[in-house]
Formats: C-alpha cells, structure tokens, sequence
C-alpha cells in the first residue's frame, strides 16, 4: 500500500514539475506581444474582419460576464449545440463536457453526477449529492428532481471545483448550472416531432410573445416515449423505455426599465418501466437457483435479455413554482429568487435479478417538499476599483421515504439449497422449538418508514479588487449552517435474523456433551441429578460449550450470512436524538491577470462544504461508542447468564435486541478544497481554456454496499491532480472544432476503515477514469437558399474500477467487462427561408458497449450484476420555427 501510495506521489511531482517548467514558459511567450502593445498605441481591429469564435456570456460568478473573463473552470454548451446534438436531458449532456460524468443506476431517480471524478449520492436518498444542479438559479436537492428532459435552453455551465463561496447548498465539488431562455417581447416557437428506432415518438412545442408592452408570456412543453430496448425473456415484456411528459409556464413583468420579475411553474412525470441489471458473473449461487426452477441469462449483459418476476418501475413527480425579482439600482442591482419544490417518486425493481420468487415486494417510495431563497445585492460591474457581491441563502426541506422488502416463496427453499439440505431448515425449526414453516416465510422481510426535516442557511460576500486594469484580485467569504432532524423506523418480521445462534449453538453442544456422558439434556430426571453431584465437571463442560458456540465450530454458523433482516434499533432514542448540526466557513481567493486583450492568466485557492448525510435506511446503526455487540448466552439448566451482552449506553438503556450490531447512522461533514492554475485565450478563430488543479476531499462521504443494503461512510482523504482542456476553433468559415480533455490521477490517500479488516488506502476510486475527452466538429453550409449543418462528436472514458471492494472489484474486471466508453453521435439537417427544419442523428452511432455499474447480486453471495449501456439510438426530427 505505501509503494502505491509513494508511485502516485512520484507521479504527481513530475506533473507539477512538468506543468511548473513548461508554463511559464508558454506565459512568457504569449505576454511578449502584449507587453509590446502595451508600450505603444493600441492596435485598432480591421472594421471589415469578423471573429468566427463568438464571445459567450456565462453567470458562473453570479454576474453576466464573457467566458474569457471569468477566472473560474467552467465549461458552456449553448442552446444550438444541445439542439443539433439532440441531447434530451442532463444525461446526455456528458457526451459535451470531458469533466463531466453521469450515470444512472437502478431507478430512474438513482442518477449520480460527477465533476473531476468527484461526487455521490448513488443508493441512498439521505445521501445529498456534492454536485449541486441549479435551474434558473433554484437549487434541486435531488438528482430524481433534475433528470426531466431540458426545457427551452439558452445554455448549461458546468462549474469545476468548490463552489461552496456562491452557492449555498452541496456544491463542495461543482455546480452544473442551467439557464432557460426568457419570455421574448416578439412572436416566437417551434414545433417539433421526432420519430426513432424502439418506437421512439416525441414531441415538444413552445411559443413566446407580448401580452403587453411590459408582459411577456412563454409556454413550452413535451412528450417523450420510447419502446425499452431489454426483453424479458420470460413475460415478454420491455424495460428501460422512455416515458415522460412535462409542461412549462414563464411569465416576464418589466415593470420599469429598473424592476423586473419572472414567474416560472413546471410540471413533469415519467412513467417508465427501468432500469435492469443483468448478471456479469454467476456465482456458486446460481446452480441453487437453478435447481429451483429459475432462469436468469447468464454473463452475456449485452443480449439485453432477463428473466425477472417482477417488473422494473419508476414514477416520477416534480413539480414547482419560482419567482425571481431584479430591481437595478443607481450602484447595482438587487435580486431575490424564491422557489417551491416538490418531488415524488415510486419506485420497484427485482432484488435478485432472477425469475424465482426469492422475493414478493420491493417497492420505494420517497416524497420531498423544498423551500429555498435567496437574496442577493451586487454593484453593477463598471467599478474602477472593485466590484462586490453580498447575499444569504435559505433552504427549507422536508422529506419522507418508505421501502418494503419482503421474502417471497422461494425462498425457503433456496435457504435449504444453500445449506447443503432441503430439509435443513424445517430441521433447524424443530431443534429451536420453533412452528414449521416460521423461518424464511413468505411475506417477512423489513419495513422502513424515516422521515427527515433539513433547514439551512448561509450568507456570503465577494469582493473583486482592480488592483490595476489588467490585475484582479477576488476574495470571497461564505458561512453556513445547516440542521437535521431525522428519524427512522423498520419493522423486521425475518424470524431467522432475530435467532440467537450463539444460544443455540451452546445448547446443540451442550447436549452433545452431556450425551457423551450418558446424560440426556432434554430429560430433567437425568440431567438434574447429574449437575447436582458433578459441579465442577458441569461448569467446565459449559465452558467448552460456551467456547464452541463463540467460535468457529458452532453448528449454527452457515445460518450467520443468512440472517439478512435483523432487529432495527430506531431512532431517536434514548440515547440518540436523531440531530446534527453543521456549520462551516468557505473561502475563495484568486488573482486574475490579463496579459493582452484576448488572453488571461488566474490562480485561486477555494474550500466547500457539504453537512452530514443520514443514513434513512434499514442500515441506519448505532455507532460503535453507543453500542457494543453480543448475544447472552443462558444455560437451560441452571439458568446462568454464562455471558451478558457487553455494557454500553445502547444495553444500559434497554434497548438492546438480539443480532443488534454497531455501524454507522450517517456520514461525517464533507470539506473540500482545490488549487488551481489557469490560462484561457480567445482569438479571432480559436478560444481555448488550460486549468491544473489539485483537489482534495476530506471526509469524502460515500456508501458501502453490503449482503443487504448500503452502509454510509467517510474516506478521511481523496484526492486528485488534474489537467484540464477545453477549445473552440474555427479554422473555416462554417468550419468548428470543439472539444476538451480531463487527465487525473484520482486516490484514496486515506480510507483505513472501509470495511473489516479491509485498507483501500492508495487505492484508485471506482468510477474515476484517469483519462476523459470529448471531441466534436460541425460545419455549417449552404445549399442553394437551404442551410445545412453536419456535426459529429465522440467523447472517450477510460476504464476505472467498479467497486471500491478490491476482491469484489478484481472478480469483475477478471469476468473481463470495462467500463471504457467510446460514444461517438452524429446529426446532420437542414432549414429553408420559411424556418422549416430537418435533421436526421444518432447517439452511440458506432453501437459502443460497456457497463455503467456492477455491484453484488442481493442473497447471492459472489454473484455480479450490472448495468450495460444503451444501445445504439437513431432517428429523424421536424422543426418548424416561427
């Protein structure tokens, strides 16, 4: 582990040494000219040239300004290049930005962003994401409430590295910021129809015009459907199709050429049967279930074929209202933003991924009310000394989730598969003094209900310093707070988990013992004498039984990794108050530094901040300060507690049960912060953007899979140093290129406690490519009155681990799956005078496989299921623009 450690150590030195030598070098170079200008007049552009890279307008700090001249690591795709590369939603979006990631995991709602390799909130819906997503500048909490297919874009920035200073909610790692276009005061629209392979048909329509000389109005909606591209083999149904809805209302009051305010309501649903996993490495399991009766498609993801008993489902719900305010002042302009969220989300997928009956019911449910402000006071820009920015932000949620988990007919059965006896069980059941039919019953399981109220607020304050007309400094300070209350509750009817089998592998050893010495355990007129005259010999057989069913040898032992649902100590409790509150102060420093007029230099130094994420599932344990394991053992015939469970405050209270083990309730504070270094230049035909950063994470918060769910916890330390570029150029008229590329070298620097016994220190994280790029070209020309534009992009992810569990991680890359992608998409139109548009695309064009996740199959223990891709998509889209 420290060779590892110290190679990465090595490597990121001769980065630092590289980029260290090699750009002030490029800086020097590329100030000399400027220098020369500046010592004479300033050349005057030829009024007849024209720059076919076009300036864009971003908000990245909060405060229109060109690309070029912010000082931040942001990428930008406009409305025009969303378009053509028909991309839908923010899934798709990633084929644009190489330092963005995402992926979707079972469900709809279970989708992850990542920003530099960096994120979470996979599995777990107390998880709150580190990649914060706004939307005209309201923040969405949950990923299942930002994944609806865009609206009328203007444009999407992904903001890299902390933005915690500005925006006040989980942006520890990135934002990814989305601006709608605003209602215009002339007659405009569109109307658009696509059709598909896979049955796809969508449609979508907007229009937007004056209702007065101070009113705007613009209404836009869609519908989106398409036929799912994986077969069950068994009921001949259809999983992960497309079907989603959304309506969207905007209405723009100038009410003076000061004050103006925007109304915005949306609504939008999806009903769709997704997502599947299907089996990447088949287990000893699989010949139990097999011997049942049960089908599964074996190691072959790609067929796209599964057998499933029951049906993948995904409902979806969002729905809200927002109103922003702007009143300009003689100095600047203030703004207030006040938004209503709501969110909800049905959800069910077959736990075992199989076509038995190992379980009935796997339902989710989740419903999530949000209430945010913010307020915010800026100086118009134009100051000669320094610009400010001052603001507070308030954050109000309320959220409720429930998931049944229950055992279905075959299960028992497969219980005595896995025992090596059918009859094993029913024999188990008869020695515990238990009905038949008690252990592994159809219908127990678990049940959880957990509720958990989040109110947070922060203020911050930013100042920009003209310290002279090229050179920059910015200080920003944020300070937040933020409250929880949760609770948590779940119901186990498993019989099986709440035995005692250290009590009963001493009685079973017990009995043996004293048969040994003719004396039978079960009779009192035999076994009652025999303790009577024999005491010492008595207590040292308790011993040896007691030793046996502590250790290795207790006959019940193989029933352990079968107890899957045990009893669930809720909270709050006595010794649990279910509370946390966090507090945290940001910083953003930077010095920016304009070497001529089309190029600038920057560096800054930034902290985030993410609170503590609860843990609102059956994996909710108290932690090991609270409570200290164990089971009593009690001999039958004296009565003697021969072991007491251990003292602690969770025992001292009453609370204790058996099988009651220590864990996690949640997931420490999240602190990041970033060094970073960059240049960005924009020329007549070519802009470009070169960033080199160091990022950290401390108390990285992630999830930890287990037999049965997923346990929260904190890596002390990741880390990652990175190379970043993007471009834009145009080396004809009509004629671009874009493109950029991430290069990391992502590590655990410090994760001891990832599991028992188990150091990922040094370790890559899963997920986390060291190499991601994007590049793309599009040519735009005339035929006849007819304009037409052809485009292709191909964005590459390189291989990275699947799971953090280095066995688990190292028996699916053995099965010799990747998760490398190379996606290339392609589209090509035309529009006439009249507006009228044509275009025919492709997404995954080249039908590119890989697999998204892999995780252990549920009850199987060394089986692997995962996710492929989706497959090639292709189609036709009519446009009429008026």
């Amino acid at each position: 582990m420290i060779e590892v450690t110290n190679l990465r150590l090595a490597k990121r030195r001769e980065a630092v040494l590289l980029v260290g030598t090699a750009l002030p070098a490029l800086l020097l170079g590329l100030a000399t000219p400027a220098s020369a200008q500046e010592r004479a007049a300033p050349p005057q552009e030829d009024p007849g040239s024209s720059s076919r890279v076009q300036e864009i307008v971003v908000t990245a700090s909060k405060r229109a300004e060109t690309l070029q001249d912010t000082p931040i690591a942001v990428s930008v795709v406009e409305a025009q290049e969303i378009e053509r590369a028909e991309i839908q939603d923010l899934l798709d979006l990633q084929t644009l930005v190489p330092s963005l990631a995402i992926r979707q995991g079972q469900t709809s709602g279970n989708t992850n962003f990542f920003i530099r390799g960096f994120g979470n909130g996979q599995n777990a819906i107390g998880l709150e994401p580190s990649v914060g997503v706004f939307i005209d500048g309201v923040y969405r909490s949950r990923s299942a409430a930002a994944i609806s297919d865009l609206p009328n874009l203007e444009r999407v920035e992904v903001l890299r590295g902390p933005q915690s200073t500005l925006f006040g909610k989980n942006a520890s790692v990135g934002v990814i910021a989305v601006t709608t276009r605003k209602p215009q005061f002339k007659l405009d629209g569109h109307v658009e129809a696509s059709v598909g392979n896979y049955g796809l048909h969508r449609f979508e329509a907007y229009v937007t015009g004056p209702i007065s000389d101070s009113l705007a109005v613009a209404l836009g909606g869609n519908v989106n459907r398409r036929d799912g591209y994986v077969r069950d083999l068994g009921t001949g149904g259809r999983y992960n199709e497309r079907d989603r809805w959304s309506i969207r209302g905007d209405i723009l009051w100038e009410a003076s050429s000061n004050v103006s305010f925007r109304l915005i309501a949306d609504y939008d649903k999806i009903d769709e049967n997704c997502c599947i996993v299907a089996n990447l490495v088949e287990g000893p399991t699989g010949a139990s279930i097999r011997a049942l009766g049960g089908q599964f498609v074996a190691q072959d993801p790609y067929s796209y074929s599964v057998f499933y008993d029951i049906a993948p489902r995904n409902r979806i719900e969002n729905y809200g209202v927002s109103l922003q305010g702007n009143v300009e002042f003689g100095f600047g302009t203030l703004t207030s933003i006040s938004a209503y969220r709501h969110n909800a989300v049905d959800s069910q997928f077959d736990p075992d991924a199989t076509n038995l009956k190992l379980f009935s019911t796997n339902t989710g449910q989740s419903e999530i009310e949000t209430f945010t402000h913010e307020l915010r006071l800026q100086s118009d820009g134009a100051g000669k000394l320094f610009d400010w920015m001052i603001g507070g932000f308030y954050f109000d949620e309320r959220l409720k989730s429930g998931n049944d988990l229950l055992y279905g007919a075959d299960y028992r059965p497969y219980l005595g598969r896995l025992l090596g006896n059918p009859a094993q069980v029913g024999m188990f059941e008869t020695f515990a003094g238990v009905p038949s039919g008690t252990f592994a019953a159809p219908g127990q399981g678990i049940s959880e209900r957990s509720r958990q109220s989040n109110t947070a607020w922060s203020v911050f304050g930013n100042v920009d310093l003209h310290i002279t007309d090229r050179l920059t400094a910015s200080f920003g300070i944020s300070y937040t707070e933020d409250r929880k209350n949760v609770s948590v509750t779940a119901l186990s009817t498993d019989a099986l988990a709440a035995a005692n089998l250290d009590q009963l592998g001493y009685t079973a050893t017990l009995r043996t013992l004293l048969a040994q010495r003719g004396v039978n355990l079960q009779n009192p007129a035999s076994v009652g004498p025999f303790v009577a005259a024999n005491p010492a010999i008595y207590g040292q057989i308790q011993q040896q039984a007691l030793a046996t069913a502590l250790g290795t040898a207790n006959p019940f032992n193989a029933l352990r990794a079968l107890q899957f649902f045990p009893p669930f100590l809720n909270l709050p409790n006595a010794v649990e108050d279910g509370r946390s509150r966090d507090h945290s102060t940001d910083f953003t420093v930077r010095l920016a530094y304009e070497l001529s007029d089309r190029l600038s230099v920057y560096a800054s130094y930034a902290t985030g901040f993410k609170a503590s994420s609860w843990n609102l599932s059956r994996q909710s344990r108290p932690p090991s300060a609270l409570l200290v394991p164990g089971n009593p053992v009690v001999d039958p015939v004296t009565r003697q507690v021969l072991r007491a469970t251990p003292s602690s405050p969770v025992t001292s209270a009453g609370l204790y049960s058996t099988n009651l083990a220590p864990g996690t309730r949640l997931a420490s504070p999240e602190d990041a912060e970033v060094y970073e270094l960059g240049i960005k230049g924009t020329f007549d035909n070519l802009a470009f953007t070169f960033t080199v950063f160091n990022q950290t994470l401390k108390n990285f918060q992630t999830t930890v899979f287990t037999q049965n769910g997923f346990v929260f916890a904190n890596a002390a330390k990741q880390s990652t140093f990175g190379v970043e570029v993007d471009f834009r150029w145009s080396p004809l008229d009509g004629l671009f290129f874009t493109g950029g590329a991430t290069f990391l070298d992502p590590v655990y620097d410090s994760f001891p406690n990832f599991g028992p016994g188990i150091d990922i220190s040094g370790q890559q994280p899963q997920g986390v490519a060291e190499i991601q790029f994007t590049l793309g070209s599009s040519y735009n020309f005339s035929i006849g009155r007819l304009d037409a534009f052809v485009r292709a992009d191909w964005q590459h992810i390189g291989d990275s681990p699947f799971l953090d569990n280095p066995n688990e991680a190292a028996a699916v890359a053995a099965a010799g799956y990747s998760r490398e992608q190379n996606l290339v998409n392609m589209s090509v139109g035309i529009k006439t005078p009249g507006q009228f548009a044509v275009s025919l695309w492709a997404r995954n064009l080249l039908d590119d496989r890989y697999i998204v996740f892999a995780s252990p199959a549920l009850a199987q223990a060394g089986t692997f299921n995962g996710a492929p891709n989706q497959p090639r998509t292709f189609g036709v889209t009519v446009r009429k623009s008026f």
